[in-house]
């Protein structure tokens, strides 16, 4: 059985700010393209059950309904409260080895999103802390461990409206890449360990983290078993090297993290984002650390080409989603990172330009 993760704490504007309903969304439509569109009829039915979420459910005698559009202009004027959305799929070959999203355009007014039975997005808060999301255009990461491409997949959306319309109301729905996307030549995506909590000693290489949790990198904690968890938590990667790599410049792609971090290759520092101070009362978020690409220069002297390297990271979460919840995750050489950054880097500004 499914259990639903719990309410999101309600903290104001500052909410507001950050999931998109005073400022717009930052992807914009000429950044993606479109590999599978799933306008058109999926399976709906109203209430709230946890079990519907399962692919295994037989949905057979559950409604049609065109996505996207209000549920009210779909046969069921006036209702508002739980609703569900079911959706199945296949991948075909040539979508292997490609990082996925998925877009739902504007759901009113909360949603939870699984891929397969597994959580893996929500934007707004549901009851009894209600709080709208609107105004959020929905995209969210597919992880590849959770797709199946030898057969059938299931998106299931949960959805509470508390006024007006209702639904996954419109907006571009389907499935889509980045256009230029920024690929490691050693993708570390995958299976992380993870730890709650605050310990210097666990960057040191040597430290045994059989007992940790593994975690799905990018997604973030909220998703894996971590609802409402605001505070310190650590990561933690095991990668080899090839040798074909030992005469080149490096940088280690840590996508985004939500919100601080520092990073520790092989026990030594080698990048931050944020500033988070040994008094952790000093700790001083900007408001906008979530949305930067972490890429980290790997000085040479902290790689072994001939064993086993460890990564750890260090993250700070202080409001809503938390941890590393966006790609790539990986090794890539200077040269193409310099490449791609003077090409495409550039395009996306932060949160703060609205104001300059």
């Amino acid at each position: 059985m499914i259990k639903l993760p719990g309410h999101l704490k309600i903290r104001g504007f500052l909410i507001l700010l950050l999931t998109g309903a005073i400022f717009p969304n930052f992807a914009q439509g000429d950044d993606w393209i479109r590999l599978l569109d799933l306008r058109g009829q999926w399976k709906f039915e109203i209430g709230d059950n946890p079990q519907w979420a399962q692919p295994n459910l037989d949905d057979r005698n559950w409604q049609n309904i065109f996505v996207p559009s209000s549920w009210e202009d779909e046969g069921f004027p006036g209702y508002d409260g739980y609703a569900w959305y079911r959706k199945r799929f296949t991948l075909s070959p040539d979508i292997r080895g490609k990082t996925l999203y998925l877009h739902l355009g504007y759901i009113d007014d909360v949603d939870q999103i699984f891929l397969n039975g597994h959580f893996i997005g929500f934007s707004g808060s549901f009851p009894p802390e209600y709080f709208t999301a609107y105004h959020v255009n929905r995209i969210y990461i597919l992880p590849t461990e959770y797709l199946n491409f030898s057969g059938e997949n299931l998106i299931a959306v949960r959805v509470f409206d508390e006024q007006l319309e209702g639904g996954i109301v419109r907006g571009q729905v389907g499935l889509f890449e980045q256009k230029n996307p920024l690929t490691p030549d050693t993708p570390l995506a995958g299976l992380w360990k993870f730890s709650p909590g605050d310990d210097m000693t666990w960057k040191k290489p040597e430290f045994n983290d059989n007992n940790w949790r593994p975690i799905l990198v990018p997604l973030n904690w909220e998703t894996q078993g971590y609802p409402d968890y605001d505070g310190f938590a650590w990561y933690r990667k095991k990668f080899r090297l090839s040798k074909e790599y030992g005469n080149e410049n490096l940088i280690l792609l840590l996508g985004k993290i939500d919100d601080l971090d520092e990073v520790y290759l092989n026990g030594e520092h080698i990048g931050r984002t944020g500033r988070i101070y040994q008094n952790r009362s000093r700790i001083s978020i900007r408001g906008d650390e979530w949305l930067e690409l972490r890429a980290y220069y790997i000085p040479r002297e902290h790689l072994k080409f001939d064993g086993e390297n460890v990564i750890a990271v260090r993250v700070f979460d202080g409001l809503i989603g938390g941890g590393i919840y966006d790609g790539p995750i990986g090794i890539i050489t200077q040269k193409r990172y310099k490449d791609w950054f003077r090409k495409y880097g550039r395009k996306s500004g932060s949160i703060w330009d609205i104001f300059y």
